[in-house]
């Protein structure tokens, strides 16, 4: 109850801070926060925005669903095998520190301007972190419960599976936390850089005629997206948190 109220003060600090910006800075490049409200108003109350919405969600939602079920197996194929981790690890490595945007244009010839496009261009911005992230969970794991647990005769398999996937699962989550919250952005570049669609194509829109009010609206509404996805995996990561304290070495 007390982080939810410290939550609120903050909010209420941002929006004394943004009145005071609006009022400092011409109006048509930074709207008021009531202006912005009467802007969601008029938008949420148009198709419009709801089909923007629709196509992101959709778009982001497949980008990252993918992204989350190669890359999670493949970290733990890596960290589990330490071999192939080693022999893969640099080239992972050289594809994570690429831009992705430089990527866009061959995905646009290979792919289109269409939905498969874009949901390349979001599974691979969000699938790097989460594959690092579980590669270094699994190799994180504690070498002495290992120990341990061979001496008792555990085989490889359960010492895998009891104790080197539970210890790795904060790693992941992580990762996969990252992973949205690239996914999100690179939803929007996919947005801009191909077919003009979905809360990407409002926000070119928006800010290529100066309809800052609105424009805001649409940063807002990311923002939201953003911060319901990490709560989300918050959630899940405390849950897997009682699963690691509930599994037996």
């Amino acid at each position: 109850m007390i982080i939810l109220l410290y939550r609120l003060g903050f909010l209420a600090l941002l929006l004394a801070g943004w009145t005071i910006a609006s009022e400092l800075i011409p109006r048509n490049l930074f709207p008021t926060p009531l202006a912005t409200f009467e802007a969601a108003q008029r938008l949420f109350s148009e198709a419009r925005l709801w089909i923007a919405i629709g196509d992101s969600l959709t778009v982001y939602g497949l980008g990252f669903a993918l992204a989350a079920t190669v890359a999670v197996p493949t970290g733990v194929i890596m960290g589990g095998f330490r071999p192939l981790g080693k022999t893969l690890d640099v080239y992972v490595n050289a594809l994570a520190a690429t831009p992705r945007v430089a990527f866009i244009p061959l995905i646009i010839v290979l792919l289109g301007l269409g939905v498969q496009a874009k949901v390349f261009i979001v599974f691979l911005g969000a699938t790097m972190p989460i594959l690092l992230n579980t590669y270094a969970g699994v190799l994180a794991s504690n070498d002495e419960l290992v120990e341990m647990a061979k001496s008792v005769g555990a085989s490889r398999w359960r010492i895998f599976t009891r104790i080197t996937i539970p210890s790795a699962v904060p790693f992941i989550v992580v990762g996969l936390r990252i992973g949205a919250t690239i996914g999100l952005i690179n939803t929007v570049v996919a947005e801009l850089y191909t077919a003009v669609r979905g809360l990407g194509g409002l926000l070119a829109i928006y800010g290529n005629t100066f309809r800052m009010a609105e424009y805001f609206v649409i940063v807002l509404i990311l923002a939201t997206v953003g911060v319901i996805v990490t709560e989300l995996l918050r959630h899940l990561q405390l849950r897997l948190e009682r699963w690691r304290g509930d599994a037996p070495t």
